[in-house]
């Protein structure tokens, strides 16, 4: 018996859905502990791709338990269009099971992320616009709408109108937008209780019997470390806490209960949105980065910033989820590319910073520290032995694990399973 938490060790998309897709061939069960539909997953299975928002990616192995922790926020309208989606393609989801306890998207969320990224003008954070913030606001104010509640018509209806009553206060006197309608909404959340219904459960109870039981857990989150809530470059970051903290949590599963938790770390840093990143590349070499890399968000599409890799991140990613392993992803992307940098530190007044700094201020400030390494300039792709890579290749992620003190667990030079090596095993 083993559980392993898969972490994003940067700003996300760092390929978590690629590398919990492999973990989920050995994996009895896969648990989803926060976030929303404001992130995705993108895994390829026998040349048919999979883009995933909210579902787990063990969704795929019929045998496999997907769960949906309490905290996570569901917006029943996606979660059902995904569900439609995969049994379109002949994917059904009995295997698929809701924490009671998880909050639920509604009308006015999004509605609110949307009109205060637009008060918000050029300071704007960069949100996906899904109300992933106002619903966990929500959720700490301690007026939110959970599935239990959905699942109670009473209950619901009373809430409903309650909470509109107040957003359309906030709607149409801060924001001069129309009013909503309570009953509307109670109409269409209704229809997606029938639909939800069968899948709810004590999510808690549930995790612990499987660990009890002996069967292989495998956690996974959104997101990634620099875009945690509390540990995160704050402000520019999302609204829980993606980092491994976060899954005892958004599960209810006791941190005496984890024994692996797996970093997957890009080969080169990447970020969607706004706010600093030191080692970021405005030129020829991150438009290449962005091109071969297929650097678009899986969500909304947007261009991703690219950059060298940055180990001050890496070794703080390690640090705070206490990392034993890493997942190195896309290495394949640096195959043409005749020297590659790392970032081993931060210029600031003066003076080299090695540790990361969570001040925002400072870190608009910082100025990449980089040391190079000469390229292998030789296709990975279809190398599924780890002895047999470039030998500079080798040297470059030898240097990753050296710099940010994390052996590597797993290494992927390419989208598919095949292109994916394991180095040591974790179930």
């Amino acid at each position: 018996m083993s559980t392993t938490v898969v972490v994003g060790t940067q700003w996300g998309d760092e390929g978590k859905g690629k590398i919990t897709d492999m973990l989920c061939q050995e994996a009895d069960v896969v648990g989803r502990y926060q976030g929303g539909n404001n992130a995705g997953h993108t895994v390829v299975v026998e040349d048919e791709e999979y883009k995933l928002h909210l579902i787990p990616s063990g969704i795929l192995y019929e045998d496999t338990k997907c769960v949906i922790g309490n905290g996570v926020v569901i917006d029943p309208k996606v979660l059902i269009e995904e569900l439609d989606n995969l049994a379109e393609r002949g994917i059904e989801a009995n295997n698929l099971y809701l924490s009671s306890k998880a909050h639920i998207i509604m009308p006015y969320h999004r509605m609110l992320d949307n009109a205060e990224e637009t008060r918000k003008g050029n300071d704007k954070i960069g949100t996906t616009g899904k109300g992933i913030g106002p619903v966990y606001r929500d959720k700490i104010g301690r007026f939110g709408i959970r599935l239990e509640d959905l699942l109670d018509e009473e209950v619901f209806k009373a809430k409903v109108k309650e909470m509109v009553e107040l957003k359309n206060l906030i709607l149409e006197k801060v924001y001069g937008m129309d009013p909503l309608d309570a009953d509307e909404i109670i109409e269409e959340y209704l229809d997606y209780a029938e639909q939800l219904e069968s899948y709810v459960v004590d999510s808690s109870l549930l995790l612990n019997q499987e660990i009890d039981d002996g069967h292989d857990v495998l956690f996974e989150g959104a997101q990634g470390t620099l875009l945690d809530i509390d540990h995160g470059t704050y402000p520019f970051v999302t609204s829980s806490n993606p980092t491994s903290g976060g899954v005892c949590s958004g599960s209810g599963v006791g941190p005496t209960k984890i024994d692996n938790v797996l970093g997957v770390v890009k080969a080169y840093t990447t970020r969607v949105g706004e706010g600093p990143f030191p080692a970021e590349l405005e030129d020829e070499t991150g438009e290449h980065l962005r091109d071969k890399g297929h650097e678009f968000g899986t969500t909304t599409g947007r261009p991703r910033r690219c950059g060298w890799f940055d180990a001050v991140i890496v070794k703080y990613a390690a640090r705070v989820n206490g990392l034993t392993g890493l997942a190195l992803t896309k290495l394949d992307v640096l195959d043409e590319l005749e020297e590659i940098k790392i970032c081993t530190g931060y210029r600031y007044e003066g003076e080299v910073l090695t540790e990361f700094p969570t001040n925002e201020e400072i870190l608009t400030d910082c100025e990449p520290v980089y040391e190079t390494l000469p390229g292998w300039e030789e296709d990975t792709t279809e190398i599924t032995n780890y002895e047999n890579l470039p030998a500079n290749a080798k040297q470059y992620i030898e240097r990753i694990c050296e710099l940010t003190g994390v052996k590597l667990d797993i290494l992927s030079v390419g989208p598919k399973r095949k292109q994916t090596m394991m180095i040591n095993d974790l179930f």
